[in-house]
């Protein structure tokens, strides 16, 4: 079992920034994924980012790259992402997500194991 704990959700205005953090504790390994998908009101879980803990390779959606950065604390565990010049429609529930292998890091079938969501709210 592996859990994640996630923080750093909240309102900002458009254009502002915020730090979203997950914890994992549990049965990690040294080689494993973690990712991060949000979901808005009444639309399908979208892959935001994702980043690698055996060498720190980080991929992004088209509609958040140059935009947020994922990163990793190892002696933590935990991964970071940092999103700044944030928009409106980056308004979801965001979810950090754990994965023994690298497979389908873009789909939600490629994780075992995912944090209880928090909430970004960009303000217009």
């Amino acid at each position: 079992q592996v859990q994640l704990v996630e923080s750093g959700g909240g309102l900002v205005q458009a254009g502002g920034s915020l730090r979203l953090s997950c914890a994992a504790s549990g049965r990690t390994f040294s080689s494993y994924t973690m990712g991060w998908f949000r979901q808005a009101p009444g639309k399908e879980s979208e892959f935001v980012a994702a980043i690698t803990w055996s060498d720190g390779s980080t991929y992004y959606a088209d509609s958040v790259k140059d935009r947020f950065t994922a990163s990793r604390a190892n002696a933590k565990n935990t991964v970071y992402l940092q999103m700044n010049s944030l928009k409106p429609e980056d308004t979801a529930v965001y979810f950090c997500a754990f994965a023994y292998g690298g497979d389908y890091l873009r789909e939600t079938r490629g994780y075992n194991y995912w944090g209880q969501g928090t909430q970004v709210t960009v303000s217009s």
